[in-house]
């Protein structure tokens, strides 16, 4: 008969091999991947070419679920209410991560109620400020705010929005004034500043580097840590003087909370090997993304670290939702 240590010894040893059958045995079926904003979207683009890849790999079909509304909240509920099997997953925005500041009853956790499996891509935002604003620089920027307190303004795509908190954010570590213009979409925000009506924003760079490269606009910096392959020629914000300063739009893959480490470990060597490939790094480089090479875990506490930093600066702002 078994003392009681060696029998938790064999519960252990069958736990653990139970959690790598579960690995082995996925997938079984259709895959799900929730997309929780509408179609057409670079989200849901970038969704559906990770899908096609994953697809291919796994000889199963992963079907793309555009579940849109209330800031991606309404496709993560739904992810949350799934079993942590693989086969219902989500891609999504940085949304995630500032919601959790924004909304003070979401009916989930965001901390536990989801299992981060990987970074899928980011896309540069960037500085923009309308020429006839007389400055060429972050830091001329800067003392022209200063010199001149309450008088600069910045548009957005709503209150929340990565570009809004951005903004904020700016604001935040510079110590300028400036007032904020929220509006319904990024179209209409453009063509205010294309036009001169408010003096600057920051925006995906993918959608304005041809009115800047035509001198519509001026581009002071970068939000990246490094610069961006699409645009070398224009500065990072940090290296601009603003140390550390980075707010980066990215997309993440997630699953269920609760889910097998192994799982979680194998979904992300399986979306490693997706976003590697040519196929990949060429439709990405079309939407001026570049692709995610984090590890399970690295991804996981990058996500813990996006929620603090924007808690903050939603505080900070006083930032209420819409």
């Amino acid at each position: 008969m078994f003392s009681l240590p060696r029998r938790l010894l064999l519960a252990a040893t069958l736990g653990l091999t139970a959690l790598g059958v579960q690995a082995q045995a996925f997938p079984s079926r259709t895959v799900r991947l929730i997309v929780p904003f509408p179609a057409g979207g670079t989200t849901d683009i970038l969704a559906r070419q990770v899908a096609a890849e994953l697809a291919t790999k796994w000889s199963v079909a992963v079907i793309v679920d555009n579940k849109g509304g209330a800031s991606g909240t309404i496709g993560s509920e739904m992810l949350v209410q799934s079993a942590p099997d693989g086969h219902t997953l989500m891609l999504t925005a940085t949304h995630h991560v500032i919601n959790p500041g924004l909304y003070k009853k979401l009916k989930y956790d965001t901390r536990t109620d989801f299992t981060p499996i990987g970074l899928i891509a980011t896309v540069p935002n960037v500085l923009l400020v309308h020429p006839s604003l007389p400055v060429k620089t972050v830091q001329e920027l800067i003392r022209y705010a200063k010199d001149k307190p309450g008088t600069l303004s910045f548009g957005s795509t709503g209150i929340g929005g990565a570009n809004h908190l951005a903004g904020e954010l700016f604001k935040f570590t510079t110590g300028i004034e400036a007032v904020h213009i929220p509006y319904k979409g990024a179209a209409p925000a453009l063509n205010d500043l294309l036009g001169g009506q408010i003096p600057m924003m920051f925006d995906s760079l993918p959608g304005v580097i041809q009115q800047v490269r035509a001198g519509k606009l001026r581009a002071l910096g970068v939000t990246t840590l490094r610069r961006a392959s699409a645009a070398p020629e224009i500065p990072t914000i940090d290296e601009s003087g603003v140390k550390g300063f980075e707010a980066t739009a990215w997309f993440g893959f997630y699953a269920p909370g609760k889910m097998a480490p192994a799982l979680a470990q194998r979904l992300n060597a399986d979306l490693l090997d997706v976003l590697r490939s040519a196929r990949i790094r060429a439709l990405f480089a079309e939407q001026g993304a570049d692709p995610g090479n984090l590890s399970q875990a690295e991804f996981a506490k990058f996500v813990d670290d996006e929620i603090v930093k924007w808690g903050k600066v939603i505080t900070a702002a006083n930032v209420k939702a819409e």
